[in-house]
């Protein structure tokens, strides 16, 4: 589950701008940044951490436009914002064929699979559920404040658009190395 640790910036943010966007930005961005800065002291290549650097161009961006004009349009529109960019960060890394799992994956699996066609499957598989439940995300919170939506019908969405693809990544690799392991071809017994 260390994929979750990219989403940290997210969650500070949103937390924080319940209070106020500025200081919202501003956590997400010095989170962001720390958690950053801890991973490279580790030593962890910078293809794991494109999660956190997308957050931390993120939160500069949306940061700078929260301090210099408080008063943005955007203030009211950075729930829709922030899972657009996220979806924006996982399809374009996937047509890049670079998925932002990739990094993560290798961070668990030895060495020896990363070429693998297989591998780089499960994590073009999982990068997509992931751009898809971001996607689905910022649509249905758009939707929802067009129609001036009950509160539930966003934290549905948000409840949907995390939990499905956090399933998958738990399940799929799992099925995926089964199916690869069924058509292994037998070894015969000495």
């Amino acid at each position: 589950m260390g994929y979750l640790r990219g989403f940290i910036p997210w969650i500070v943010s949103g937390v924080v701008s319940s209070f106020d966007w500025r200081w919202g930005a501003t956590g997400g961005l010095v989170t962001g940044l720390l958690l950053l800065l801890q991973d490279r002291r580790r030593g962890v290549e910078l293809d794991a951490l494109v999660l956190e650097i997308s957050a931390i161009v993120y939160f500069a961006v949306v940061g700078a436009v929260a301090v210099t004009d408080p008063d943005s349009v955007l203030a009211d529109h950075t729930d829709v914002l922030s899972f657009g960019w996220l979806a924006a960060t996982a399809w374009g890394t996937l047509a890049i064929r670079r998925p932002f799992t990739l990094g993560i994956a290798r961070r668990q699996t030895p060495r020896e699979y990363w070429d693998m066609p297989e591998f780089i499957r499960v994590n073009n598989h999982i990068t997509t559920a992931w751009g898809a439940g971001f996607t689905f995300i910022a649509v249905g919170l758009a939707v929802c404040g067009a129609v001036d939506a009950p509160a539930w019908a966003g934290i549905s969405a948000h409840v949907a658009g995390l939990v499905g693809p956090a399933v998958f990544t738990k399940v799929y690799p799992a099925r995926a190395q089964a199916r690869l392991l069924d058509r292994a071809p037998a070894t015969a017994a000495p």
